[in-house]
């Protein structure tokens, strides 16, 4: 009877230290926060960003870029095509993606012809064909 009972003191604490051990803080230690007016320093890692701060697609109008930016392109020909459309072309037709991953085709912009590009960003160029 008394060895049941030590065992089962013994099993109660070592259940108790395992939860705790897998139990978050509420609130993380202020020792490891920096002050918000704290200097620079080449060692400091900063604290990461609420979102990201390049994004492969922009969500809105423009461009960010002067010319059309090379790198892998996600985007399906459907989709390319929908992204130039909604940036004010008609008749987007001929799409093939080039060696640099830019989509390129031709469309009509108000009532002429133009070539037109899209980069992995979702930059939309056009040039007069």
């Amino acid at each position: 009877m008394r060895t049941s009972f030590v065992i089962a003191i013994a099993a109660s604490l070592l259940a108790g230290q395992a939860f705790a051990q897998n139990t978050a803080p509420s609130t993380p230690p202020t020792d490891l926060q920096a002050p918000a007016t704290a200097p620079h320093d080449a060692h400091q890692v900063p604290q990461a960003a609420e979102g990201p701060s390049n994004p492969a697609v922009r969500t809105e109008e423009g461009n960010n870029a002067s010319r059309p930016v090379a790198g892998a392109n996600s985007f399906t020909e459907g989709e390319a095509k929908s992204r130039i459309e909604a940036r004010g072309f008609a008749n987007v037709s001929e799409l093939k993606k080039d060696e640099q991953g830019i989509w390129r085709g031709k469309a009509q912009q108000n009532g002429r012809s133009v070539d037109v590009a899209l980069d992995f960003q979702g930059n939309v160029f056009a040039e007069p064909s």
